[in-house]
């Protein structure tokens, strides 16, 4: 899962960056709202998690910027003004939910589920091709009910490839599912964690193989 965090708080950009990636979520930072203008219309993200006192305005006029380019990533509004008013003018801006300042981390990762689960593609929580079955709602791969440890690079991939299964995802689009902007890339990196990836879906009798296309792809089909 790719998430942009929109905060100007070093101290809550540095605590939320840090927690989520304990939970294997890539995390993008913009600091203001012309920042996170150029940068959800360049990149693809799964979730905006969005502050509304940014230094150069409020955070809601970034939803109707993104939804007349055509952009329906799901917003969630973090911010420290709670008040009635304030999240009823939130949810009619076009936020997919708004959650006061402080809140429980635990609270924030339920309500990340909740709203993955609103897209059509998204409306079974368990995704099957094979015997490997995939927790979208808790991101776990298991292999004939047997649990499948992966790494987090890896399980970022298999995640995106069963979204997509059946479908070629481009390089481009399998990079930014798996690395942050501010993230060291070497050359062969995705190529790694796809070929290890491959194998431990093959020494688990997956039922599934990932085939690529030199300088395309990669996708996820069940073995005929």
């Amino acid at each position: 899962m790719r998430l942009l965090l929109v905060e100007d708080e070093p101290e809550m950009v540095a605590a939320l960056r840090s927690a989520l990636k304990r939970h294997d979520m890539v995390v993008d930072h913009a600091a203001t709202l012309a920042e996170a203008a150029e940068v959800a219309v360049n990149d693809v993200y799964d979730v905006i998690l969005l502050d509304r006192r940014l230094p150069d305005g409020d955070g809601l006029s970034l939803i109707p910027q993104l939804r007349a380019g055509g952009n329906r990533v799901p917003v969630i509004v973090l911010t420290a003004r709670g008040g009635l008013v304030d999240r009823v003018s939130g949810l009619d801006t076009g936020a997919d939910d708004y959650l006061a300042k402080p809140f429980a981390f635990e609270e924030l990762l339920a309500r990340l589920r909740a709203v993955l689960r609103r897209p059509a593609e998204m409306r079974s929580d368990v995704i099957r091709l094979g015997r490997l079955a995939f927790d979208a709602a808790h991101r776990e791969a298991s292999v004939g009910g047997t649990p499948l440890e992966l790494p987090r690079r890896e399980l970022l991939v298999l995640e995106t490839l069963v979204r997509r299964m059946g479908r070629m995802v481009q390089r481009p689009a399998l990079m930014e599912a798996v690395f942050g902007l501010d993230d060291e890339i070497q050359s062969n990196a995705l190529d790694t964690h796809v070929s290890r990836l491959r194998r431990k879906l093959a020494e688990t009798g997956a039922g599934v193989t990932i085939n690529g296309v030199r300088g395309v792809g990669y996708l996820l089909r069940e073995e005929s």
